[in-house]
């Protein structure tokens, strides 16, 4: 058994909640499976995607046991190559990738109305996969994801390398580097992911999608809502998104890995930010 499922069973035990921990989901496109862990209760499920080297199955827990969203349906998915899912040699890896295992998830679990939250990168494949999806999503929920291309300072810096160096060395010396700055937690789930997929995943924020995450999240017609936190501001798309009618929430005391920082801020967001509309 290892750290990371001691962890898991930690969060069941000491938190009395319903969980079916690390359900399989077998994918279309190849034999592997992703695997979530489900948190059964009331309401339009919310489906949680994590961003790059990290998993939902580590950084949502302490999120969904806070108060503000303690008692909701929720599903915390580890992308394929990172967390508890597979590791196929044969996916792309790319966020479009990512987007069509999402849409086929939900198609395939029958669920008729979803709310989706996704940071980061998990934030350009919820955009992606809500594209998808059309009106079965109810609100579409990111926190400081990727808007346009060129990606962040860590996926450029991945993207710069070749594939084969990255995989062979590079992905090693990331994760150092993010254990030496005091990172640990994003240093552990990078430890478990695939160098792989880490690398294409960068790669494909950096090259961004046609047309871009920024104008299909401006159109789609779900109930939208960008989150920030307090510590990743100032930042221009604050003011510009909020001009341009999407809701802007703040995460107090954190950053950009604001779920780790304050998990009880990003629960009180995300159920702000998913109130209103209809119930399932």
């Amino acid at each position: 058994m290892t750290a990371s499922m001691v962890r898991l069973i930690h969060y069941e035990c000491s938190l009395f909640i319903p969980v079916r921990a690390l359900l399989p989901f077998p994918t279309r496109s190849s034999l592997s499976k992703m695997r979530y862990l489900e948190f059964k209760g009331e309401g339009i499920p919310l489906l949680m995607i994590h961003g790059l080297g990290c998993a939902s199955s580590f950084e949502y827990p302490h999120v969904a046991a806070a108060p503000a969203l303690r008692g909701r349906h929720l599903i915390l998915l580890d992308l394929l190559g990172f967390g508890f899912s597979d590791r196929p040699e044969d996916f792309g890896y790319g966020v479009q990738d990512h987007a069509l295992q999402i849409y086929q998830f939900v198609e395939e679990q029958g669920l008729r109305r979803i709310d989706i939250y996704g940071h980061s990168m998990g934030g350009s494949i919820a955009i992606e996969a809500a594209d998808l999806l059309g009106d079965k999503i109810n609100h579409l929920i990111v926190s400081e994801a990727n808007l346009d291309s060129g990606g962040g300072t860590f996926s450029r810096a991945i993207a710069a390398l070749h594939e084969s160096d990255y995989v062979n060395g590079g992905h090693l010396t990331t994760f150092n580097d993010a254990r030496e700055a005091g990172n640990e937690e994003w240093a552990a789930t990078m430890r478990a992911s695939s160098a792989l997929a880490v690398y294409r995943g960068a790669r494909s924020l950096v090259e961004g999608s046609s047309p871009d995450w920024r104008f299909r999240f401006l159109r789609h017609p779900s109930q939208k809502t960008f989150i920030f936190g307090e510590h990743s501001l100032p930042n221009s798309d604050a003011e510009l998104l909020s001009s341009q009618g999407i809701r802007v929430l703040i995460v107090p005391g954190a950053g950009h890995s604001m779920g780790l920082e304050n998990p009880h801020g990003l629960a009180t967001a995300i159920a702000e930010a998913s109130s209103g509309l209809d119930q399932a």
